[in-house]
């Protein structure tokens, strides 16, 4: 189930099941996700078999967890050339959407980027595939839960 909030500023709240403790406070994650765009298309990383089946496997704009004194540009800069050995400057990357969503052990609020790769040289690290996808091909995949709001947004936006 998904509950659309703030949608000018690009906000949106994903609910999925919540926890059956609910007296019980769930770990709050905050990561940046960058959307990677070469020639009009945009890389879509597989992740590898993880702790949670619910996202073991599946697809997401490739990045990572925001460490105290990082902004969210700043932690996808980091996590980029960490996963795949990209650096793309901070400065450089545009705010495109920000999702919260509750997954059954945590919640996770992620600040996606548009960023331009000059080239498709990437290092897969942590992601066990990835591919280049058209934004009418991006439906296709077998997106993480959290990912499935902005894929939408891009689709409907129509360009990047």
């Amino acid at each position: 189930i998904y509950r659309k909030t703030q949608r000018h500023l690009g906000v949106v709240e994903c609910n999925h099941k919540k926890a059956i403790n609910r007296g019980s406070k769930m770990k709050i994650i905050e990561v940046s996700g960058a959307i990677l765009v070469n020639d009009g298309e945009i890389l879509c990383a597989q992740r590898n078999k993880g702790k949670h089946e619910y996202v073991s496997y599946k697809y997401e704009f490739p990045g990572g967890k925001i460490e105290q004194g990082e902004t969210p540009a700043e932690a996808l800069q980091r996590e980029l050339i960490e996963e795949m050995e990209v650096d793309i400057p901070a400065e450089a990357m545009k705010h495109f959407y920000t999702v919260e969503h509750t997954y059954p052990d945590f919640e996770i609020k992620m600040h996606c980027f548009i960023c331009n790769m000059e080239d498709r040289h990437i290092v897969l690290k942590e992601h066990i595939n990835a591919v280049w996808k058209c934004l009418d091909e991006l439906d296709e995949l077998d997106w993480a839960a959290a990912d499935k709001p902005v894929v939408e947004a891009l689709i409907n936006q129509g360009e990047i």
